[in-house]
Formats: C-alpha cells, structure tokens, sequence
C-alpha cells in the first residue's frame, strides 16, 4: 500500500494557474510553469538576469549520475521489488532491458517506463507523488553531489537559469526542488486518466537523448522568448548526453562514462570529477 507523507503537505494548484492542472498534487513551491516543465517560484527571481546581447544564459543539468550517484530509476526499481510491489516478471522484463541498454542496443524508453509505472498504474496521482517524495528523501537527496550543488548554486548567483533536464520520472526531480537549487525542471511525466489517477504510459516522450535538447528549447522558447536565450552550460555523465553537451557554449562532462569522455576529449569539453 502506498502511504502518503503527512508532514509535507502536497498542494494541489487550480488548472490555470502556473499550467498545473488539476491533478498536479506537486509539493509546496513547486508547479509547472508551463506544460512542459516544472519551477521552483521560490528560487525565481522576477526576471532571468540577460547578458550584454538580451539574452537569458542558461545552465542546464543532466541528473542522475551528474547530479546524484547513480541512477534513480534503478534505486526506484529496486526499492519497489523489494516492497514487492512489481511483479517478478515485470523486474525480470526490466532487467532484461537493462542489459540490452547497457551493451548500446536500440532500446524503447518510453515502455521500461511503462513497466516501471506499473506500480502505481490506477492510483492518484496525489499519493503516488507523495510515495515517489518519501523515496527521494529517503534514498537520493543523500547521493546529491556537493559539487553539483555548488555548480547550481553559482549559477543562480549569477542571474542564470537552472535547468535540470532528466529522464528520470517527475515527481523524483520535483522532490529534488524542494531541497537544492534548482529553478526549473523538465523530466518524464506519466499519463494520468480523467480520474486523476497514474497511467502506464509516458506522456509525450521520455527526456533523454536528443529529446532533451528538443524538450529544453521548447520550454526555453516558451518561457524566455525565441531567439531570446542560449544555452551556456550544459552538465551530463552518460553518452546519452551528448546532443546536449553538443548544443552548448560550455559543455562538461562530468564524472563521464568511457563513450562520453573520448567525445570530450576529442572536442574539448571540459571534464569535471564530481
């Protein structure tokens, strides 16, 4: 059974207001500030600082395995098998997939998230969010890397924008808002039905690869003005970030994979050990 938090009460933002609709249930300072992203209105200053030529610069960040140790749908998987709340064929089928991603083999993202969200298929999207906090808090803010928060933490002071652009599922990232620097979000969003409660279905498409450079000038464009804003940084770990450090003035690489550290080392990225 799924048990809601008591003591962070979740909000739940009329449709209209900051684009949230209305089986958001995101926690106290979070909302979407457009359909496709998440902010932090707390973090937000009035209006993004702009350099000398009027545009906002934006600093975006990849998060798992750049932001926090390790992967977040993998401790997620992990923590529902043992709670014994996916089936053993479902983790079996997971894993299956795993191993075919990790040997670089075509792989739809869209389904392993599908199975992954099976856990909480039919329930609201209300206390499935609230369960997806509690595990943040209790498995992954402790893996946030204190240099990653630095980096954010600069940036802000700075007047840029903080962007995080994650595959991970959204309530996990929205969680992560709450605690560190983090001024907008863009993340994998699950359907939910007419009732308000959770689907097995992604809505649109998962944030990796490619997407998160489409997915980021969407919400850019949208929310800064086209033509309005560049992409100053960009952080990632994995080889699935490359079309994002690619699209960057200053990309890093950071703690990168093999595939990912002979790119930066063939184009010149910086290379960050976090």
């Amino acid at each position: 059974m799924i048990m809601p938090i008591a003591s962070k009460p979740s909000v739940l933002v009329p449709d209209g207001e900051c684009g949230c609709g209305p089986f958001a249930h995101l926690p106290e300072g979070v909302c979407r500030v457009a359909p496709a992203a998440l902010g932090a209105e707390r973090l937000i200053p009035p209006e993004p600082a702009r350099n000398e030529a009027g545009k906002v610069q934006v600093a975006a960040f990849d998060f798992d395995g750049t932001c926090i140790r390790g992967n977040s749908p993998v401790l997620l998987v992990r923590h529902l098998a043992r709670r014994r709340m996916l089936k053993p064929s479902v983790v079996a089928r997971i894993l299956g997939w795993a191993a075919c991603y990790k040997a670089r083999l075509p792989q739809n993202e869209s389904w392993v998230r599908g199975l992954v969200f099976r856990a909480f298929a039919g329930r609201s999207v209300g206390e499935t969010n609230e369960f997806l906090r509690d595990f943040y808090d209790r498995f992954i803010d402790e893996r946030f890397r204190p240099d990653a928060e630095a980096a954010m933490r600069a940036h802000e002071e700075a007047g840029h924008a903080v962007v995080c652009v994650s595959a991970t599922f959204e309530p996990i990232v929205a969680a992560a808002m709450e605690r560190r620097p983090i001024q907008y979000a863009i993340a994998t969003r699950m359907k939910a039905d007419f009732q308000g409660n959770y689907t097995d279905r992604v809505e649109g498409l998962p944030i990796e690869g490619p997407e998160k450079v489409e997915a980021l000038t969407r919400f850019c464009d949208e929310r800064f003005g086209a033509g309005a804003w560049e992409l100053a940084w960009a952080y990632g770990d994995h080889h699935s970030d490359r079309a994002l450090l690619a699209a960057a003035a200053h990309p890093c690489a950071v703690t990168p994979d093999r595939p990912l550290a002979r790119t930066a080392n063939a184009e010149g990225y910086d290379i960050l050990e976090w």
